[in-house]
């Protein structure tokens, strides 16, 4: 009892930071998510570097996920020009020359695990900004914070269902060798649940048609069942249970993300292929 208020508390200081962040203003998007990356990141490399022996400088190189938020927001923005990416380009070829300094027993693979958190997390996050900010009518770019309240709506809408459908009528396991408590059942409960949410942001955002909403809650919810299930292999591998212990009752950040890194690209590809075309 005592962990499940712990679970329920965290959980609404978690959703309410995040729709504050998202729907303030694009400032309170830059701050929350350029120090999402970072969290996430310091994570990431935390597990690599515990379980497979090897030293990962935390604070450089999730600043560097961090630092391609930003640049990003500041592009998408209409703030500053492309160069701005000469920053991050500037992290990648120092990230190369340090590994000249630092004796790493196998320095490839140290290399490979600080490039699989920037692909894996900082990328992704990253592609937030292209659908936070679209053209005014002036030619500017103006914040709208509708796909990115959408996207966390369906994935945790989508996750909710799941775990009330698989935990009462789940028999047929949908993944067992990776996530033995995943099943058929949870998959299409939460699918449901997400399409049906689509249909309250069809009625506040009647510009988009109903079916494009319920399109984008379909690839989410899919995407996002894999994006859990890459999390899940990647700590079933380095042999943990929950990516850090920052959030009570709920793990680490990267645990209360993981479904998203892999929405965002499914999303972007939806909204830029079939609703701003």
């Amino acid at each position: 009892m005592k962990n499940l208020l712990l679970r329920t508390l965290t959980g609404l200081v978690y959703v309410t930071v995040i729709i504050a962040g998202i729907t303030v203003s694009s400032y309170s998007f830059l701050v929350l998510f350029s120090t999402i990356s970072a969290l996430c990141l310091w994570e990431f490399y935390h597990l690599i570097q515990t379980q497979k022996q090897t030293k990962i400088n935390l604070w450089y190189n999730s600043l560097g996920g961090s630092l391609l938020f930003v640049s990003t927001w500041l592009y998408a923005a209409g703030l500053v020009s492309p160069a701005i990416f000469f920053l991050y380009l500037i992290y990648i070829a120092l990230v190369f020359v340090m590994e000249l300094y630092k004796k790493q027993p196998d320095p490839i693979m140290h290399s490979a695990y600080i490039f699989l958190g920037q692909c894996y997390i900082a990328l992704p996050l990253a592609l937030l900004n292209r659908l936070a900010f679209r053209a005014g009518e002036g030619g500017e770019n103006q914040y709208s914070w509708t796909f990115i309240l959408a996207l966390f709506v369906f994935i945790w809408i989508n996750d909710t269902g799941a775990y009330l459908i698989g935990s009462q009528f789940g028999k047929h396991r949908l993944f067992e060798r990776i996530s033995p408590k995943k099943s058929w059942e949870g998959f299409f409960g939460g699918l449901f649940f997400a399409i049906v949410s689509s249909l309250v942001f069809a009625r506040f955002e009647p510009e988009i048609p109903y079916y494009h909403w319920a399109g984008l809650a379909i690839v989410i919810a899919i995407f996002g069942t894999w994006g859990d299930l890459i999390e899940s292999l990647i700590k079933r591998t380095l042999g943990v249970k929950d990516s850090g212990k920052t959030l009570p009752g709920h793990g680490g950040f990267l645990d209360r993300f993981d479904s998203l890194l892999l929405a965002i690209y499914a999303m972007l590809f939806y909204v830029e292929l079939f609703i701003r075309n």
